[in-house]
């Protein structure tokens, strides 16, 4: 089994680079260790892209109705427009 480790750097070379330390860690996703004294002190990591959190149920606390047919509302007009029909 092989083990991936994460990079890592010293302090006085994170301090110095923390700018593209950063922008690496987020572009490529992947965390890094900064350490001292060669001991690992912190882990930068990504922030997802989820990180606002979820979209899921964002209508809950409003009073918006969905009618029992929904899924049926003007299905023949949008089946229409994707087959084409000149009406």
């Amino acid at each position: 089994m092989k083990t991936l480790s994460i990079p890592s750097v010293n302090i006085h070379e994170a301090k110095t680079n923390l700018s593209s330390i950063v922008e690496n860690v987020r572009k490529f996703g992947k965390p890094m260790i900064i350490a001292k004294a060669g001991k690992p002190q912190v882990k930068i990591v990504p922030l997802d892209s989820n990180e606002t959190g979820s979209r899921f149920g964002f209508m809950k606390a409003t009073n918006m109705v969905i009618p029992d047919d929904f899924a049926h509302l003007y299905q023949d007009e949008i089946i229409d427009m994707f087959e084409g029909s000149d009406e």
